[in-house]
């Protein structure tokens, strides 16, 4: 029987991954052993489970055909795993989550050390990208997600919190410019755009109708990471759209002073996400427990270490 099921979990890692390269930086295996494990395989079955060329691989008819009943079958015994962690205390294993930069590094990476401290038969393995990874392709047990989230039946989620935004700019920037009285003015300024594969990401604000509504600001500057926009802006360089966290050092200090405060400006939702199963691991749900528990106090510490949390609900127009 366990002849029967060697390589399967390769194999499956193979075809999700698309290329016996990716499958072995999964598995922390090397790509010889991935290919080696697949042959095997193959020649146990006695047929081939993949074209392969020197620059592509594909599944053939039979490859396609047992992918499928692989896949139902590893999922069964996924679930049967989970269905016995669910009555352990221990959380163990490998955790794999990813999560945005700048949050993932200052407010998620904290917390998952600490549970990691706990709890000594679990491994966590964090991985900081802005990009939206595929949780189920990619391989991961759960993401920290900031923003509104598409509706998707293969994830789950729960809410950690929010994050407070303003917008803010240098002392140089304002003296040189003037300071917006109000959202209309916002075009005739220069902000420093957070910007995607996807393109600039909008700034959202709460308008005195209580309508939620996007404004697009003109910029020179772009940049894919928050750290960076906060750097840009304290350099006097524009009007910055930020976390209440991320700048509430500058602000204490007077590198930034805060234009349009909280109260004026939206906050976005801070969610958890994980693949949809009837069951739920015991390592990924303390890991989501921490996070609800932690997330919030984290924010308001880290937005208040500079004289108060009120840095960022100040009315400043």
């Amino acid at each position: 029987m366990n002849d029967r099921l060697s390589g399967i979990d390769v194999f499956v890692q193979a075809v999700e991954a698309g290329s016996f390269s990716l499958a072995a930086e999964r598995l922390l295996l090397t790509r010889s052993a991935v290919a080696k494990t697949i042959a095997r395989l193959e020649q146990r079955l006695g047929t081939r489970l993949f074209h392969r060329t020197t620059r592509s691989q594909s599944l053939t008819d039979d490859g396609q055909a047992f992918f499928e009943r692989c896949v139902r079958a590893l999922g069964e015994l996924e679930a049967g795993e989970a269905e016995l962690d669910s009555g352990r205390r221990e959380p163990s294993g490998r955790l794999r989550v990813s999560a945005p930069v700048v949050f993932g590094r200052h407010c998620v990476a904290p917390l998952l050390l600490q549970l990691a401290a706990r709890h000594p038969r679990l491994d966590i393995e964090m991985h900081f990208s802005d990009r939206v990874v595929d949780l189920v392709d990619d391989g991961y047990d759960l993401a920290v997600r900031i923003g509104p989230l598409p509706d998707s039946s293969s994830l789950a989620a729960r809410r950690l919190g929010q994050q407070r935004m303003g917008i803010c700019a240098a002392p140089s920037y304002l003296a040189r410019h003037g300071r917006p009285a109000n959202f209309d003015e916002l075009s005739h300024h220069t902000g420093i755009l957070y910007h995607r594969a996807d393109g600039d990401k909008p700034w959202r604000v709460q308008h005195e109708d209580g309508q939620t509504r996007e404004v697009r600001v003109q910029g020179r500057v772009r940049l894919d990471d928050l750290q960076a926009i906060a750097d840009a802006a304290v350099a006097g360089v524009g009007l910055a759209w930020l976390p209440c966290w991320l700048m509430a050092p500058h602000l204490g200090s007077g590198a930034l002073e805060l234009v349009f405060s909280s109260r004026r400006v939206a906050s976005v939702d801070i969610q958890a996400v994980w693949p949809q199963s009837r069951y739920l691991t015991a390592k990924t749900r303390v890991a989501i427990d921490t996070l609800v528990e932690g997330i919030p106090a984290l924010l308001s510490a880290r937005a208040g270490a500079q004289g108060g949390p009120s840095h960022c609900v100040k009315v400043a127009v």
